[in-house]
């Protein structure tokens, strides 16, 4: 029988997709299954097969083989339990793609902890809140970040530099891992934790396999591709769609480390000949804005784009400067992908600034307040079928008469900028730690280039000039997250409130709109 990676059309991922074929893909079953072997070990016999592009920011290009992560993530494994580190224990992995990172992340889901990866740009606050809810026994980072957050996280921090992976060089190049699909492997939290909800989506070793269905159908991944997704393996597209979905596949993945750039991207997607583009619609806006792309010509047989809608001037840019059709791909971290453009698909139609379809065997609806199914072309909540119920995703959208969705926008105050989600709470309680701020709230605005980005109201006690917006912004800058922090500052005398005296952010945002 063949393999669901054998077929591209979208007839055949309506007639021949099941959930148990996914396992197909894979070597293990539910009673024993690992994302480390699925991902790397397995491909490794060939010592050359290369498994990850690293373009870095400084310039210069890595390309890191599946045998290179195979063997320092097995002596990592190893480290982590001559450190007393326990199965289901926590690690946190707070680095930018590199060697050292892969080894890490596979290292500890080998041993049988549980892998944590954490944005290299939080600050000391950022960091803790995190550290605080998942309680690791360790975290791995590099020098600079371990500088910056000192002893602050309250847990052993271990710096992953060459002295580091040298002394890994003791250890055995084998380690057998021994979970089941059911075990715990990753906590991933998303861009828009606040301090309301500081938990984490808690992820087992299944969780490689439903993946699958997005590899399949949302970015279009088939053994053969040479992808690339610019996207950082802290959030859920780098990691789960960008680096864990085609490694599994066996596919080379391309990454960025470091400060983005739009130009070295280009330049990194030529000298990688990637095929599969997988980015965040950001990506492809400052791609467009840099101007550089005509001097690359760069062709592409496959791409996706996810995090937020995409401007119809950035769409027609990636088409006509990449030559192919860039797709939509729409899901939450809590659930998944649900919905899709099928990449690589000839007879899907893809319609311009629409979500797609659902992936096949997913029901997904537009829904009224009362819960029946709005009409084609009305406005309500989009909503999965989960576990025997209609699970929100606090979206709004809307059917066509042919089936396609549309976005309508957040059904609530979270913010999305350059693909991150940003939430209002987390961003206003910062700025109310700043000693001149009396009242503070936020709420996303236009931009260009972003999507959105925040804009902060602030009522202060100080003097509301130019040098006290530069100050809050670098007070939440440096304590919270370089992309959560207000780019916008407008002072006022007074905030609106409801009847109860919460801060009404709809007044603010429909303000903003005229």
């Amino acid at each position: 029988m063949t393999r669901l990676t054998d077929h591209t059309s979208y007839r055949d991922a309506q007639r021949l997709f099941a959930p148990e074929r996914l396992w197909d893909l894979f070597d293990g079953d539910a009673a024993r299954l690992n994302i480390a072997h699925e991902c790397i070990d397995r491909h490794a016999d060939d010592p050359a097969r290369p498994a990850v592009w690293v373009a870095f920011a400084d310039g210069h290009d890595e390309s890191i083989t599946f045998r290179a992560i195979a063997d320092l993530s097995s002596r990592f494994a190893h480290w982590l339990n001559d450190r007393g580190i326990a199965r289901g224990d926590r690690v946190a992995i707070m680095l930018e793609p590199s060697l050292p990172f892969y080894a890490a992340l596979f290292g500890a889901l080998k041993h049988g902890a549980v892998a944590v990866p954490l944005f290299t740009l939080f600050g000391p606050d950022g960091v803790r809140l995190r550290i605080n809810d998942c309680a690791p026994r360790l975290l791995v980072t590099n020098p600079e970040k371990a500088r910056e957050i000192g002893d602050s996280p309250g847990v052993p921090v271990v710096v992953a530099d060459d002295a580091f992976v040298r002394s890994l060089e003791r250890y055995p190049t084998g380690f057998e891992p021994k979970t089941g699909s059911g075990d715990m492997a990753i906590y991933q939290y998303t861009s828009g934790t606040t301090r309301e909800l500081p938990e984490a989506v808690r992820h087992t070793h299944r969780a490689i396999v439903t993946l699958m269905v997005a590899a399949l159908y949302g970015t279009g991944i088939r053994p053969g591709d040479r992808f690339f997704c610019p996207s950082s393996p802290a959030w859920g597209h780098g990691l789960w769609h960008g680096t864990l979905a085609p490694l599994a596949l066996g596919v080379r993945t391309g990454t960025f480390s470091g400060k983005f750039d739009p130009e070295r991207l280009l330049r990194a997607l030529r000298d990688s000949a990637t095929t599969n583009l997988s980015a965040a619609a950001t990506h492809f806006r400052m791609m467009r804005n840099s101007g550089a792309a005509p001097r690359y010509r760069i062709r592409m047989e496959k791409m996706s784009f996810t995090g937020e809608p995409i401007d119809t001037d950035s769409l027609a840019f990636a088409e006509n400067e990449f030559g192919t059709t860039l797709c939509s791909m729409y899901g939450t971290t809590e659930v998944g992908v649900l919905l899709v453009n099928y990449p690589g698909a000839a007879d899907f139609v893809v319609r311009p600034g629409s979500l797609g379809k659902p992936v096949p065997g997913m029901r997904v609806e537009v829904q009224a307040p009362d819960g029946t199914p709005c009409a084609p072309g009305d406005i309500g909540e989009i909503k999965v079928w989960r576990r025997g119920a209609w699970f929100p995703t606090r979206d709004r959208g809307r059917i066509d008469a042919d089936g396609y969705f549309w976005h309508a926008g957040r059904a609530d105050d979270v913010i999305i900028s350059a693909g991150w989600t940003i939430g209002a709470a987390e961003v206003e309680d910062m700025l109310l730690q700043h000693p001149a701020v009396r009242e503070a709230a936020v709420i996303g605005v236009p931009d260009a280039t972003r999507g959105q980005v925040v804009k902060a109201f602030v009522v202060t006690g100080g003097t509301p000039d130019p040098a006290l917006a530069a100050a809050l912004q670098d007070f939440v800058r440096t304590r919270l997250s370089q992309h959560e922090y207000p780019r916008l500052v407008a002072f006022v005398t007074e905030l609106p409130k409801t009847p109860a005296g919460k801060v009404n952010r709809k007044i603010l945002r429909d303000r903003e709109a005229v």
